[in-house]
């Protein structure tokens, strides 16, 4: 069909005598000659104005097309006398793809909660919420490529489908062609557990020992029984992985990464992080706004457990002590309170960090990194990856790990070992950022968490 986006169309510089557009009817408001009636195809958050006079409307069979429904407009682009409105379609044909009754229609011209939009999540991208908090999805998306591919990285897909457990956790899904009961493994299609992947670093760090920059970007797993606003069963990560480069190199790419993406999104999508500043976090845009305007602050982990206690008024619920992992509250606290910005700790202690990280010569802590921001917590984490192989042996034994489940992974330390670092970005906690929104629930199309799998 050969129609106009409403973003191309209200962004033109002059009337056009004949234009034709396609939307859903947001409101339809009858007067006595002619209709009111403002359609919006998703294509941005505003919405355009059609004037059907009543010849048009009774040729078209408009009378029964009510909010929702889906209809192709044919007219003159005019100038709208209107206020806050720059143009208007003068409507000279109208055609009807599709009715909504307005009587079972679920979305109507009101305010609906987020718990009741969960319920519809296949219509929910109609509203102005969800529409504009999935448009901030996709130009993050973009942002992120744009980054990457400006400096050289190259985008690596690594597999779903793993034999080994990344993280050591154990919290992963299984996948398996048996009958229920059945547990000969040996059966199995791969002979072995197979289970959906918590992350692809692994592959990643393999890949950049030849490529030297890649990142990945696309979804995880992980069957964590958590009903928390910030976890999600499947959830989408960005994970580059770096050879020749150290913890600083890391910090760096990671502060780098962040304020890219703030930027392009405010500049990309102002009137959507409008709409979240209005109505749904206040302060949003100013908050989103510093982030560009000073480095972020950096402290290593000792320095932060000094300052947390020293916050003698924080009252925080999880007791601070050297050793412990930092709670969303001691995060939040730091970044919000007491840097007051974005601050990146690093230099954590061993016992709390996952095996590949690289020791440090204190023996007591590794280097890795995580990357703190207002309303958050923890958006990235990430270290230098253990480059020599007698510790990353002793590393895994110590743990109680297999490794023969990751004999490939140990050659990259035989055969031309290099300092190399990487991180790992929840990109829906990036969004939460971005939109102020609360629940991770909200900036997935269709989100799945324990005891949900519709859609």
């Amino acid at each position: 069909m050969r129609r106009t986006l409403i973003v191309d169309v209200l962004n033109s510089e002059s009337p056009v005598e004949s234009i034709t557009v396609c939307g859903w009817i947001r409101t339809r408001r009858d007067a006595r000659d002619f209709s009111f009636v403002e359609i919006n195809d998703g294509s941005c958050l505003a919405n355009l104005q059609c004037i059907v006079d009543r010849g048009t409307l009774a040729d078209a069979s408009l009378g029964q097309a009510s909010t929702g429904a889906a209809i192709e407009v044919g007219g003159e682009l005019a100038p709208s006398p209107g206020k806050g409105q720059k143009w208007e379609i003068k409507a000279s044909e109208i055609r009807v793809f599709g009715l909504a009754d307005p009587e079972t229609f679920p979305l109507q011209k009101k305010r609906h909660t987020d718990e009741f939009l969960r319920g519809i999540a296949h219509l929910r991208p109609r509203t102005n919420k969800y529409g504009a908090a999935f448009r901030i999805r996709s130009e993050a998306g973009y942002a992120v490529h744009e980054f990457f591919h400006a400096r050289h990285f190259a985008w690596v897909h690594t597999p779903l489908l793993t034999g080994s457990d990344c993280e050591g956790a154990g919290e992963m899904f299984r996948v398996t062609t048996l009958a229920p009961g059945d547990k000969n493994v040996e059966a199995d299609f791969f002979n072995k557990t197979c289970s959906l992947t918590v992350s692809g670093q692994l592959e990643a760090e393999a890949l950049a020992m030849g490529l030297g920059r890649v990142y990945t970007f696309g979804p995880t797993f992980r069957a964590e029984n958590s009903n928390t606003p910030r976890h999600a069963a499947e959830f989408w990560m960005i994970e580059p992985e770096m050879a020749f480069a150290d913890l600083e190199d890391l910090m760096e790419l990671a502060e780098g990464l962040v304020r890219h993406v703030v930027a392009h999104v405010l500049d990309k999508c102002a009137a959507d992080v409008e709409l979240f500043d209005r109505f749904v976090d206040k302060g949003l845009k100013d908050r989103l706004q510093h982030m560009l305007q000073q480095p972020f602050a950096r402290i290593s982990y000792t320095g932060a457990i000094d300052i947390l206690l020293a916050a003698k008024d924080a009252n925080f619920v999880y007791p601070v002590k050297w050793g412990m992992d930092l709670q969303t509250e001691h995060e939040r606290y730091l970044a919000e309170e007491h840097f007051k910005r974005p601050v990146i700790v690093h230099d954590y202690p061993k016992e709390i960090k996952a095996f590949y990280m690289r020791a440090n010569d204190d023996r007591e802590t590794v280097a890795a990194m995580d990357v703190l921001v207002p309303g958050i917590g923890e958006l990235i984490g990430g270290s230098q990856r253990e480059d020599r192989l007698d510790v990353l042996e002793g590393r895994i034994g110590e743990l109680g790990q297999n490794p023969d489940d990751y004999w490939w992974y140990l050659d990259l330390r035989r055969y031309g070992s290099v300092p190399h670092a990487g991180f790992g970005l929840g990109f829906e906690r990036l969004l939460m950022m971005l939109t102020g929104i609360a629940n991770i629930r909200d900036v997935i199309p269709f989100p799945r968490t324990p005891g949900s799998l519709e859609f």
